[in-house]
C-alpha cells in the first residue's frame, strides 16, 4: 500500500470530510461546549499553516484515509500535563488494519521531533494498548468529560528547560 502522509495544508479540500469525521468520532467526548464547527474551525486553521499545531493526512492514490493532529491543548483537564498533544487520530473504518494508524502516529512524531518538540502527550479511552505497543508510556488514568481515560507520553529527544 502506499500511503502518502502529508500537512493537510496540501490537501484543504478535505476539511468539511475531516470536520465530519472528528465530530461524529469525538462530539460526545467532548460535550456541549465543542461542536462540529469547531472541529472545523480548527482544521481550516490548520490547513493554513506549515508548523504546529497542524494535522496530518494519509491518502492513497487521491483517496482520504485518515489523520492526526499536533495541539498544544486537548483537553482543559489535562492542561498541567503538558503543551504538545497528539489528538485526533482516525481511520475511516475501510482503512483500518493495514497500519495506517501506525504510520500517521510515527509521522506525527517526526513532525513533533522536526518542530523542536521532545515530548508529546496524548489520552484515550480505549487504545492503551494500541498506544504502548508504539512505544508510549502509561502515566496515569484521568477524567475528562466525565469520561475515564488513559494519560500517555513519549519522549522524543532530550528535555529542553523551558
Amino acid at each position: 500500500m502506499n500511503v502518502v502522509v502529508r500537512p493537510l495544508s496540501q490537501r484543504p479540500a478535505w476539511v468539511d470530510r475531516l470536520a465530519d469525521w472528528h465530530y461524529a468520532e469525538w462530539g460526545a467526548l467532548y460535550g456541549p461546549d465543542w461542536s462540529r464547527q469547531a472541529a472545523h474551525d480548527e482544521l481550516v486553521e490548520h490547513a493554513q499553516r506549515q508548523h504546529w499545531p497542524n494535522t496530518l493526512i494519509a491518502d492513497q492514490a487521491g483517496d482520504l484515509l485518515g489523520s492526526v493532529s499536533l495541539v498544544e491543548k486537548d483537553a482543559p483537564s489535562l492542561d498541567h500535563f503538558g503543551s504538545s498533544w497528539l489528538a485526533s487520530l482516525y481511520v475511516r473504518p475501510s482503512a483500518r488494519g493495514r497500519g495506517v494508524a501506525k504510520q500517521l502516529v510515527q509521522s506525527l512524531c517526526r513532525f513533533a521531533a522536526d518542530e523542536g518538540l521532545s515530548r508529546l502527550w496524548l489520552f484515550t479511552p480505549f487504545h492503551r494498548d494500541y498506544y504502548q505497543r508504539l512505544g508510549w508510556n502509561s502515566v496515569t488514568q484521568a477524567e475528562v468529560y466525565g469520561q475515564t481515560v488513559d494519560v500517555m507520553s513519549l519522549q522524543l529527544g532530550p528535555e529542553t528547560p523551558r
